[in-house]
């Protein structure tokens, strides 16, 4: 049934890596000519902060200052990733943090920018609060020491347990999550987020999946399924809205009843709700359990949910990969492993294949090189404007500063107004099994790139609901 839906896309099966964050608790070369719009007046109004400086430089034109996590004497710029490492989702987060460090590589043996070079500096948080809020602080430390900002911060809890800090040091946060919360100035002034939120995906892979429903004669009703946090409660918050401004009846509301071991209550929820779609915000052991269980028991609904839901090396080498191939239609973030027709990617595939041959293909690299692009664009500003100090960094990122993502993802600036600030796009992906083969980047040719078995259906796909929705700030509260 699904295949007849992407014959027109297939062939970019033997290219398509798809979007998968694998799981969340809640989880190129930039422009020359980036735009500052007015760094100088921005530098201007930060509180005499220059004067305060610690030390000062030649480069991008005349002086830069400095003063936490730079080293100007030797032009190095420390910035830190705050990664799991160890904990739950270690396996995808790696992957990233690779990602990561192969961009500085190159951007480092390419010269750096006016002889500025990065230093990227790791530190485990193995998921657990507590280490990242140390991590944290080892981070913000006032010294050559410390990092200008962090590019990396694993997870909605340890971004929420340190915003308010981060604000007040001026130290600027690249989260890897997608919660609602991050674009709002009054809660995360100083956390850069990337791409859409979990609402706002929510609210398109709803309208998609109901869409794709009338088309195979099925009535749209609802279930929602998710975990307890700020990514569960995003997620099922952005399925609620969807569901209400296009009069789908939500027949199961599980927000937030997945937690601890015992699923048996939902999956009976589920499959007595007689719904024709589930939306899910879930981890991918959460999800292979539920819907495992669920198809067992006859339940033939349609399924997609939030990015970190499914992993396909979890999904395609389980029992139920073929049920997935079925059912499922994923959702994410940006352009997958090996897309085609995107010079970014080109660049991505050349550095990973060339540096890190012994790793899997992998669609999270894009992540990984994401958050190098957020960063090297506000370091070439920075340099440019004769600023680069923590507070200039975080001024810089509110300045109406945008960052082309060169097809990787949409492009995106951070303005103070919430509605103005969120991106409204995401991408749907199908799964398919039989295409699924996971390689390693040694192997990898043109001709044979491997395949994730995620197959792009829409690019930067914008619903009515989430274009035209006005938002007057997050769509929840910060848990706890």
């Amino acid at each position: 049934m699904k295949k007849i839906r992407y014959l027109l896309t297939i062939f970019l099966v033997f290219a398509m890596i798809a979007a998968s964050c694998g799981g969340s608790d809640d989880g190129a070369a930039v422009e020359d000519d980036t735009s500052t719009e007015d760094t100088t007046d921005t530098t201007e109004a930060m509180d005499d902060t220059t004067d305060s400086t610690e030390a000062m430089d030649e480069g991008g034109g005349g002086e830069v200052a400095t003063d936490f996590g730079v080293d100007a004497e030797n032009k190095v710029i420390r910035v830190g990733l705050n990664a799991d490492l160890s904990g739950p989702f270690a396996s995808l987060v790696s992957e990233i943090v690779a990602a990561q460090q192969v961009y500085w590589e190159a951007f480092n043996e390419a010269g750096g920018y006016e002889g500025w070079t990065v230093e990227p500096v790791v530190i485990d948080s193995g998921y657990a609060t507590d280490v990242g809020i140390q991590n944290y602080e080892q981070f913000a430390q006032e010294s050559e020491d410390g990092v200008l900002m962090i590019t990396e911060n694993t997870g909605s809890p340890i971004t929420a347990a340190i915003a308010a800090q981060a604000a007040e040091d001026n130290v600027l946060v690249i989260p890897l999550s997608w919660a609602s919360l991050w674009p709002d100035p009054e809660f995360g002034a100083a956390i850069l987020e990337k791409q859409t939120t979990y609402c706002i995906e929510s609210m398109n892979g709803v309208e998609w999946l109901a869409g794709y429903a009338e088309e195979q004669g099925l009535e749209p009703s609802l279930a929602i399924l998710s975990r307890p946090g700020e990514y569960g409660e995003d997620g099922a918050a952005g399925a609620k809205i969807a569901a209400e401004e296009l009069g789908i009846p939500i027949v199961y509301d599980g927000t937030s009843q997945v937690a601890g071991d015992d699923r048996t209550g939902v999956i009976a929820e589920l499959v007595g709700s007689g719904a024709t779609m589930v939306w899910t915000t879930l981890t991918p052991g959460e999800l292979l359990d539920i819907f495992g269980n669920a198809v067992s028991q006859g339940y033939d609904g349609l399924w997609s949910g939030n990015s970190p839901s499914f992993s396909y090396p979890v999904m395609l080498t389980s029992d139920f990969a073929g049920e997935f191939d079925q059912y499922y239609f994923q959702s994410g973030y940006y352009a997958s492993w090996a897309t085609p027709g995107i010079p970014e990617m080109d660049r991505l595939v050349t550095e990973m294949v060339a540096r890190r041959p012994e790793l899997s293909i992998s669609d999270v690299y894009s992540t990984g090189w994401i958050e190098g692009m957020m960063t090297e664009t506000l370091i070439r500003a920075a340099i440019d404007g004769g600023d680069m100090t923590r507070a200039n960094m975080v001024a810089l990122a509110g300045s109406g500063i945008e960052v082309d993502f060169g097809g990787l993802s949409a492009n995106q600036s951070w303005p103070a107004d919430y509605n103005e600030a969120v991106v409204r796009s995401s991408w749907i992906y199908d799964v398919d099994a039989e295409a699924f083969n996971l390689i390693p980047m040694g192997d990898y040719t043109p001709e044979n790139p491997g395949s994730t078995g995620m197959i792009p259906l829409e690019k930067d796909y914008v619903g009515s609901v989430a274009a035209d929705y006005v938002f007057d700030g997050p769509c929840i509260t910060p848990s706890g």
